[in-house]
């Protein structure tokens, strides 16, 4: 009888701790998830950017695309031996002054998170997939966190299936820094429509919006063209 009981209690216990784990919020689980030991010796998920140089803020988001703050000249050795073709600079400063490659392609993309809009983002989204045709792909802005962090987590959503809450958690937590000014980058992460950016992709138009300037530019150039 006391057996009985004994594994009953043993039953019980075990389908309170199911429950309770299946009512995990979502973030909580994505925490779960497989871990690896970054530069610093702290513990990350195993899906989010490997760290390889802590002086450029330079991290592997996947085997072909890279993110980092500002290069300089001595950064161009390293780009090299990581394969990178391209180089997209979110950041006022041309790249010009310290990439002095002729073989590497530099697309300059300003803008700021402030005032971003869905033309910035899918400019920038579409360069990347196109660039990435032709090998590595590094994308930085001047610290490596805030506009680059925004490009990089909007990736992550609609080219790797990510959800918002994870490429957010990424974007917090992935010891990228500059965690005070990420307002307004995540702000947008969170209103943006994924599903109008990806078919905007998808159909090549410059914006989600058919009233944006860039809309209407190409929209002038066909009339005149006619």
């Amino acid at each position: 009888m006391q057996g009985l009981l004994w594994f009953l209690r043993l039953c019980l216990a075990a389908l309170v701790l199911v429950a309770a784990l299946a009512a995990l919020p979502v973030s909580m689980a994505w925490s779960a998830a497989p871990t690896i030991q970054s530069l610093t010796g702290e513990t990350r998920p195993q899906s989010w950017a490997e760290p390889l140089d802590e002086r450029l803020n330079l991290y592997q988001i996947q085997p072909n695309l890279y993110r980092s703050a500002l290069p300089d000249n001595e950064a161009q050795s390293m780009l090299k031996e990581l394969g990178v073709t391209t180089v997209i600079n979110f950041y006022q400063r041309s790249d010009s002054a310290w990439l002095h490659d002729p073989k590497v392609r530099q697309i300059h993309l300003p803008f700021h998170t402030d005032r971003v809009d869905d033309t910035d983002v899918i400019a920038a989204l579409r360069s990347i997939r196109q660039s990435q045709d032709l090998g590595s792909v590094l994308i930085h802005c001047k610290h490596g966190q805030n506009r680059t962090g925004l490009i990089a987590a909007l990736y992550r959503i609609v080219y790797q299936n990510w959800s918002k809450e994870q490429a957010l958690a990424e974007m917090r937590g992935g010891g990228f820094g500059g965690e005070q000014r990420l307002g307004d980058a995540e702000r947008y992460v969170q209103q943006v429509d994924i599903e109008q950016l990806k078919t905007a992709l998808e159909s090549g138009a410059c914006s989600t919006n058919p009233l944006a300037l860039c809309a209407m530019k190409a929209w002038i150039i066909d009339v005149l063209n006619v």
